[in-house]
């Protein structure tokens, strides 16, 4: 039997103290997540992270930092590997279109998302925002996409791919 945890992205992006959470449908039940999803084949952890924000805000997300690498076994008896990255959002893009299962996007503190804690999609949303409000930040630099979604050789950088 082999392993195969599901890697995914995620982006913390806060302002004012408050985050940037989508409420979705996931598992047949209604959530609180960061935007976050599923690295595709041949992209960079850096393109996912960009695509799963515009796919689940319509905003663009500009990374700056990783948060931090997280290894997680659900209830269900899955494994995630996500990778969160805190950054900026631009303005709306025209025209983009939010996944179907998203349902709204909203800015919420610390606060009110541990007053939904059971509405969360993981106990990886809580554990993001605080190694971020620690301060925890690593330079994009640390990335390497060897031949993956960018030149080969190419390591992570500031700038959006």
């Amino acid at each position: 039997m082999s392993f195969r945890p599901d890697v995914t992205v995620a982006a913390l992006i806060e302002q004012d103290g408050h985050f940037l959470v989508v409420q979705e449908r996931a598992a047949r039940r209604v959530v609180f997540n960061q935007p976050a999803g599923h690295l595709e084949d041949g992209e960079s952890l850096l393109q996912a992270v960009v695509r799963e924000t515009l796919e689940e805000t319509g905003h663009a997300f500009v990374p700056e930092a990783l948060t931090g690498v997280y290894l997680w076994r659900s209830p269900a008896d899955r494994t995630f590997l996500r990778v969160a990255f805190s950054g900026q959002v631009l303005e709306r893009v025209n025209g983009a279109r939010l996944d179907r299962a998203i349902i709204r996007t909203a800015w919420l503190t610390r606060a009110e998302l541990e007053h939904r804690r059971d509405e969360l999609r993981s106990p990886l949303v809580l554990r993001c925002i605080d190694d971020y409000l620690r301060g925890v930040r690593f330079p994009l630099t640390l990335l390497n996409h060897l031949g993956i979604g960018t030149e080969a050789g190419e390591t992570g950088s500031g700038a959006p791919p």
